[in-house]
């Protein structure tokens, strides 16, 4: 009895582990900086009106706030414009949010300032996460909509740019306790799922001794380089796009605080010098 408690009360705090490492989220990648980058911006608004703008809308962006990044009013009308649309427009979308909600299963979010409100806490941007999200797509059957993700599962979206990034195969190791007759024995599975969506385990052996803890470890890998390559640079100039959209001005602020804060010194010193000829006779 004493065993089986024991057991369960291993058992119990080895689950625990994937549980909040899972609560921590998939590791996101690092975006290339790409924020003063007019011809990346530009990839990025182009790809974000031909892929994005179909289901997201940008409500608090207008057409031709796009000039900001080098384009014309032309450019912007011939190219990013396809439906009634003036560029003095806002940038919504023509689906109806109950339709949407209807035939997704939830209405997609408004994009405008998703890179900030993705932001992490400790100072990670929210480029990152989009960055990220948009790479790890992979094919599953089991899901509604036939595809996955790693950094949000059973996101109700499915992989938009599955074109471009071509065929991807996943493989998790999880390391994992299983409970038999009173004791408590690790595993280390190998799941692998294959580019048309099919999971398979293709490892479970048993780990003699392990003093470790549970844990999961994911590695996409994309079965086509070429296509890797180029789909990794949209995806970048895509998420450095979101991340202007967001704040189209952060250039501008960050070069203003740079000039207040070299006033304030210069000042500083100033005041201090007057200071001290103001007072230099009194005692």
């Amino acid at each position: 009895m004493i065993k089986k408690f024991l057991g369960a009360l291993i058992l119990m705090f080895a689950v625990s582990g994937p549980a909040m490492s899972a609560s921590a989220g998939y590791a996101w990648d690092r975006a290339p900086e790409r924020i003063t980058d007019l011809a990346a911006l530009q990839n990025g608004a182009k790809l974000f009106v031909n892929y994005c703008l179909n289901c997201h809308s940008a409500s608090s962006l207008r057409y031709n706030k796009l000039t900001d990044l080098g384009l014309t009013q032309k450019e912007i009308e011939e190219n990013l414009l396809f439906t009634g649309d003036k560029v003095g427009d806002l940038m919504h979308v023509a689906m109806r949010p109950a339709d949407a909600k209807l035939w997704l299963g939830v209405a997609p979010p408004d994009l405008s300032v998703m890179a900030r409100a993705k932001a992490a806490n400790l100072g990670q941007p929210g480029t990152d996460y989009i960055y990220t999200y948009l790479r790890t797509f992979y094919r599953d059957v089991t899901t509604p909509l036939g595809w996955n993700n790693l950094v949000f599962p059973n996101a109700g979206m499915p992989h938009v740019f599955w074109e471009q990034s071509g065929p991807t195969e996943l493989t998790t190791v999880e390391v994992h306790p299983v409970e038999k007759d009173g004791q408590v024995q690790w595993f280390k599975t190998t799941t692998v799922v294959d580019s048309d969506g099919f999971s398979s385990v293709v490892s479970d052996e048993p780990l003699a001794d392990y003093k470790g803890h549970a844990s999961i470890e994911h590695n996409l890998k994309y079965l086509d380089s070429a296509k890797e390559v180029e789909f990794s640079n949209n995806m970048a100039d895509l998420s450095a796009f979101l991340g202007w959209m967001s704040e189209p001005d952060q250039q501008f602020r960050k070069q203003l605080g740079t000039w207040v804060l070299l006033f304030l010194a210069v000042f500083f010193v100033i005041a201090w010098r007057l200071n001290k000829s103001y007072w230099k006779h009194v005692k």
